[in-house]
């Protein structure tokens, strides 16, 4: 939404009526294909259009309505614009082509090979936040900056505008310290645990993290089905000041507001780019008022990032941007060749952080020993401990309990504790032959929990019974398939069956 007063004059009055459509984020006008409005102006279908009412216009996409669900001389909205525009029923709004975008031909220039210069990323950032782009324009900018890789000017200028364009927090002392795990490993769920270590040792960690993207959960999928996550800036102000920390979703803040907007179509393109992944991720934290951060890249050959040498790329231009804003961070390259804990989706990976929080005795002893590495990096940056003795610090702060007060008062500050749902439905996979579990292929058994439902049904997901390594015997449990309806159990078993090595066994 923006105010007036940025474009051409707008005409043609036409009355609102509320279909109750939601269409998410993208913002679009429903009206009779037929209509005058539409003959006249020539709004064809997918056209983008300037719509005013009152002092409010934002920019949305015509849909065509063939029925009598509208008659001349009306028009509908998708429920995201009703409420950006503050429309109601009966409004008389009004209809104008909307000024091209010059951004655009900026993205276009870059998709056929000219680098973004100037000032070309913080115009495009913010014609992108301010609702100007459609999901297809939006899709192209993607697009290009995938197909076209970013720079490193291109991403510390594409980091700053995305900066620019949100909210920023500051804090009453420092240092305030953060961590970023890039992603790509399912179940990898060390956040919530290294968020409990550090602020138990009086360290500030304001965590605002993202939902999934290409995976079955993110942070803030995860931490939702234990506690309340979406925390406007007064809320994560006063939970931080009581208890050092919180673990919020960032989709519910200014923080960065244009990467939501990205993460929403990269989700759908199932695309996340380097140079879009470095703007992303910093821009968030500078927002956040991160003064030091711990970046875990895992590398392998089903992992986001497939080799030894693309983490080391990915860990200069992390680096060199952090440094081009005063962001002190360090970047721990890990492995990346097979899944985390045991639980792959939010209640699953939710059960996992309880269980090594908990110190329970059969606690997933690889999440464990991660968030111990990472949290220890934080404790030695921020200078809590002297330099190698931040593992055993992290380590003493599990092992006594202190981390899972300092939790569970986070959660409670939050909103209450709660314990995560189970589901209804479960399905096992068995080894076919006996053997050695010689590799676990993680995109793929990624895709099964996305099948059974994972993250959107919070319960759903996959439950790991074997590591690589493992000896099996033929008909040995390998993992479960949790659904919380029969119709994704069956999606996901059918692409089980079309994929029966996502685990190999090998003879021994």
């Amino acid at each position: 939404m923006t105010t007036s007063g940025e474009e051409g004059a707008c005409h043609l009055g036409i009355r609102l009526k509320r279909l109750g459509i939601n269409s998410r984020s993208d913002h679009i006008i429903y009206m009779r294909e037929d209509c005058a409005v539409c003959r006249a102006e020539g709004f064809s279908a997918q056209a983008r259009v300037r719509v005013d009412l009152g002092d409010r216009f934002i920019i949305a996409t015509v849909h065509h309505v063939s029925t009598d669900l509208l008659s001349d001389g009306e028009a509908s909205l998708s429920e995201r614009a009703w409420a950006l525009l503050g429309a109601s029923e009966g409004d008389c709004i009004s209809l104008s082509h909307p000024a091209l975008l010059e951004s655009l031909r900026k993205v276009r220039g870059k998709i056929y090979g000219r680098a973004f210069e100037g000032d070309d990323l913080s115009i495009i950032v913010r014609d992108l936040t301010e609702g100007r782009y459609s999901d297809v324009e939006t899709a192209a900018f993607i697009t290009a900056c995938s197909a076209r890789d970013l720079d490193g000017a291109e991403r510390i200028a594409l980091t700053k505008a995305m900066v620019d364009v949100g909210d920023r927090l500051e804090w009453p002392r420092t240092p305030v310290v953060d961590k970023h795990c890039i992603g790509g490993l399912p179940g990898n769920r060390t956040t919530p645990i290294v968020v409990a270590i550090v602020a138990a040792n009086g360290l500030l960690m304001p965590k605002t993290s993202s939902r999934a993207i290409t995976s079955p959960a993110g942070t803030a999928d995860t931490m939702e089905v234990l506690t309340k996550v979406d925390l406007d800036l007064a809320a994560i102000r006063r939970v931080v000041e009581s208890e050092g920390a919180c673990l919020a979703w960032g989709g519910a803040v200014r923080l960065s507001p244009a990467d939501d907007l990205l993460i929403r179509i990269e989700r759908a393109l199932d695309i996340d780019s380097d140079g879009q992944l470095v703007a992303s991720v910093l821009s968030k934290k500078i927002a956040a008022g991160a003064t030091h951060l711990v970046l875990d890249i895992p590398y392998g050959p089903t992992a986001k990032v497939r080799s030894l040498e693309a983490a080391e790329k990915l860990k200069a231009s992390l680096l060199g941007v952090a440094a081009a804003f005063g962001l002190k961070a360090q970047a721990v390259l890990s492995d990346g060749t097979e899944p985390v804990g045991r639980g792959i989706g939010p209640a699953l990976e939710a059960r996992d952080v309880l269980s090594v929080l908990r110190c329970e005795q059969d606690a997933p002893e690889d999440l464990r020993d991660r968030a111990i590495t990472l949290a220890g990096c934080l404790l030695e940056m921020a200078g809590c401990v002297d330099a190698g003795a931040g593992a055993a610090c992290a380590t003493a702060t599990l092992d006594d309990g202190r981390a899972f007060k300092k939790f569970e008062a986070i959660c409670m500050a939050q909103g209450g504790l709660a314990e995560p749902p189970v589901v209804k439905h479960r399905r096992a996979v068995e080894a076919a032959k006996g053997g050695r579990v010689v590799r676990i292929d993680n995109r793929r058994i990624a895709q099964v929990a996305k099948l059974l439902g994972a993250p959107d049904a919070k319960a759903a997901g996959v439950l790991m019974r074997v590591c690589v390594g493992d000896s099996v015997e033929a008909g040995a449990l390998l993992y479960e398939m949790h659904a919380e309806t029969t119709g994704e159990l069956a999606y996901a078993l059918a692409y089980v069956d079309q994929n029966p090595d996502i685990i190999a066994v090998e003879v021994n």
